[in-house]
């Protein structure tokens, strides 16, 4: 396990410096595969950003969320979500991507003011500890409208939002990314020997 400062990581990506973030990121991996790892799980959504200088760094395997998301997504049959998470989970193409090109999953994600509005919660309160049950009608008013749009699922991109949202609270499914990731981790630990 290698842990790393999250207000660093926080001020990085809102500088926008993803190659200082590659690095540390790369550089943690190496450590990891130094100290025995068999594969990288790196436990966040938005740093997933970073997996090309992450994989290019080791030897071992990486195991990517959207990729254990995506497993879980085409197991219910879905074929096009909503993405909820931090804004760069959101409007950068990594994980969108991700999904697309390997399980033919498309995305959707809040128009512009419900991103702002995730995206402050997010970093003022979530990040602050409060996770208020009044924020649960706003993530569920959210998850309507893009139902609306079609989306038959819902990706919990960011670790608090399943403290909010369970499957119980929409009328569709909801695929939560930290429990989805954990379960593959150690799916592939089990099945590795």
């Amino acid at each position: 396990m290698y842990t790393v400062d999250f207000d660093e990581m926080q001020r990085l990506q809102h500088e926008d410096k993803w190659a200082v973030l590659d690095a540390i990121m790369a550089d943690a991996a190496m450590r990891l595969e130094r100290a025995g790892a068999d594969i990288v799980v790196l436990c966040t959504n938005t740093m997933h950003r970073c997996e090309e200088a992450i994989r290019s760094s080791i030897t071992i395997p990486f195991l990517h969320i959207a990729e254990a998301t995506g497993q879980a997504i085409v197991e219910k049959g879905v074929s096009k979500v909503a993405l909820l998470g931090a804004r760069f989970t959101m409007e950068k193409d990594f994980y969108k991507k991700t999904l697309l090109e390997k399980f033919a999953i498309e995305t959707v994600i809040p128009n512009q003011q419900e991103r702002e509005a995730i995206q402050s919660i997010i970093y003022n309160e979530f990040v602050q500890g409060e996770v208020k049950d009044e924020l649960r009608t706003r993530f569920v008013n959210i998850i309507n409208l893009l139902e609306a749009e079609r989306a038959q699922g819902v990706i919990l991109g960011y670790t608090e939002i399943p403290l909010l949202i369970s499957g119980n609270d929409v009328d569709i499914p909801v695929f939560d990314t930290t429990t989805i990731h954990a379960q593959k981790a150690v799916e592939w630990a089990l099945n590795a020997n």
